[in-house]
């Protein structure tokens, strides 16, 4: 099938009505290689993960060659048998260009699993990406992303459904700029939502949106990742959210402090709960969503992490015991998804 399924959720595995969506993880990865490039060019062997090491690449998740790499179709699958069975059935898989989409792999992952997988197709932050891609225009940069959306990605007839995530640096280079611009006219040409990676500091969300909107793109289909390591005052908080944007906070499961990138303190999970209960608070329901941002080995349930599964086993029950009711959660990994998957 070519062309985009308007009024349907375009999956790896082909289109499906929205009413057929579950709960819905907004922001995850199956098969990348989001390895730092420094690290990379260092080469060398991947460091086994061991019972005596699991901390220490858990805490300095970037420093140990193989644990940025999710390859292993089979031990997905198995992964994702743990979100299964807590209840989830979908997610979005956002590994765009540069750390190394399969979008076959995520079908058969698919078939496996039996879980729904919408794709994202897009560029990650110019770092990552090849240098002749910044002699690329917008309309080139655009048409890779309506191909992948219309067609299929990288060539192959697996179609996304969703634009991102879209990488940002801070600041903001030129070609991550033409790359924002692009997605806006992807985004209208397709009706597809876009996914943002805004860069870190708490201006950079506005920033990206900014670009978006000053393209054509539509704010309300816009979402905003990595909230919890970005935007830590209310004020900065309710002003990107008085946009219209949605608000993701897709950290879930990472209970430490320390962020390996810049010196600040993550929040823990009840931190982020308390920031989605003030803007719930504020009129915000419908521009929330969450998940757990999944791309090091070290956060599988097969090397000692929490797994794809976590949110719905351990999240959701203390979303109920700090007062979020059926309604509110129903919107957050449901209504809201389902919204922002359907291609308009």
């Amino acid at each position: 099938m070519t062309g985009t399924a308007r009024g349907f959720i375009q999956t790896v595995a082909g289109p499906i009505a929205p009413e057929a969506l579950g709960p819905t993880l907004m922001h995850e990865h199956l098969l990348c290689d989001v390895t730092p490039p420094a690290l990379a060019a260092q080469g060398g062997a991947e460091v086994p993960i061991t019972l005596e090491n699991s901390w220490e690449i858990r805490h300095h998740w970037c420093r140990h060659l193989g644990n940025n790499r999710l390859t292993d179709i089979g031990l997905a699958v198995d992964e994702l048998a743990r979100l299964k069975g807590a209840g989830g059935a979908a997610l979005v898989e956002v590994t765009t260009e540069g750390i190394k989409p399969d979008p076959a792999g995520l079908r058969r992952i698919s078939e496996l699993s039996e879980i729904t997988v919408v794709a994202g197709c897009g560029y990650y932050v110019e770092d990552y990406l090849p240098e002749d891609l910044a002699a690329r225009s917008v309309d080139a940069l655009a048409k890779t992303m309506i191909d992948g959306l219309t067609r299929g990605l990288m060539g192959s007839d697996v179609q996304a459904g969703i634009i991102g995530e879209i990488g940002c640096s801070n600041p903001l280079t030129d070609l991550e700029r033409k790359i924002l611009q692009a997605a806006a006219f992807a985004q209208r040409e397709t009706g597809a939502s876009i996914t943002i990676h805004p860069g870190r500091r708490p201006e950079a969300p506005a920033q990206a949106l900014q670009v978006v909107r000053e393209s054509g793109g539509d704010p309300a289909r816009c979402i905003l990742g990595h909230i919890d390591r970005t935007i830590f005052d209310d004020e900065t908080l309710f002003r990107l959210a008085d946009t219209g944007c949605v608000i993701e906070y897709d950290f879930f499961g990472i209970e430490s402090a320390h962020y390996p990138f810049q010196d600040i303190d993550l929040p823990n999970d009840g931190g982020r709960l308390a920031a989605l209960g003030r803007l719930i608070a504020r009129g915000h329901l419908a521009q929330i969503v969450i998940s757990q941002d999944i791309c090091t080995k070290t956060r599988l349930s097969r090397f000692g992490g929490h797994g794809y599964g976590y949110i719905f086993e351990h999240v959701i029950p203390m979303m109920r015991r700090r007062g979020f009711g059926e309604t509110e959660i129903e919107a957050i990994v449901v209504a809201t998804p389902r919204r922002l998957l359907t291609l308009q």
